[in-house]
């Protein structure tokens, strides 16, 4: 509240949103534990935006090794991405047989065949059981894990995709390479 001579007027505070949800042993881990810096992303696996983050992200990884782990949830924007939830939904039955980080990069390497009959294929191409698989997202059995990412997401003030927060702190810049390094290499120096 600021005081002026025609009487008291507020002001809109800014304030950066910050990580609602912690990190835990539930979620999908990439890079050191011990890391000094986490990024978290809320992605969508048919969002062209989130697509080009991960290329941006899977470099910093490899440039930072040792620095910088990510971790990935889910916020599929269904009304703009109908084959999102779906997405999520294979790559979380595919992390409940250990791989969920090789179909998450198949996802994302493959954003324009989501599709119900390409997703099988893709399942079929990590070795996984597309039968099984095909009827976990059939009745849904994930879909619990994909809704409290995409809760939490909320909570934290995501509204769009690719969403990152740095060490618990939204990142307000772009998801080039350039700029990712940066905001890495500024949290991990500091």
């Amino acid at each position: 509240m600021t005081v002026s001579d025609s009487g008291p007027t507020s002001t809109p505070l800014q304030v950066t949103p910050r990580l609602r949800v912690p990190v835990d042993d539930t979620d999908h881990v990439r890079g050191p534990a011990d890391a000094p810096v986490t990024v978290v992303q809320y992605g969508d696996f048919q969002c062209r935006y989130c697509g080009a983050a991960h290329r941006n992200l899977t470099e910093a990884l490899r440039q930072r090794a040792d620095v910088v782990r990510l971790v990935y949830r889910h916020f599929p924007i269904a009304n703009v991405h109908p084959y999102a939830e779906a997405a999520a939904e294979v790559a979380e039955a595919a992390g409940r047989r250990g791989r969920f980080w090789q179909m998450h990069d198949w996802l994302y390497e493959h954003q324009d065949q989501l599709d119900p009959v390409h997703l099988s294929l893709g399942v079929e191409q990590l070795g996984l059981p597309a039968d099984e698989v095909g009827a976990e997202v059939e009745r849904q059995a994930h879909a619990d894990r994909v809704r409290r990412d995409f809760v939490g997401g909320i909570r934290s003030g995501v509204n769009g995709t690719p969403t990152l927060f740095v060490n618990e702190v939204r990142h307000e810049g772009g998801y080039d390479l350039p700029e990712l390094l940066v905001a890495v290499d500024a949290v991990a120096g500091a």
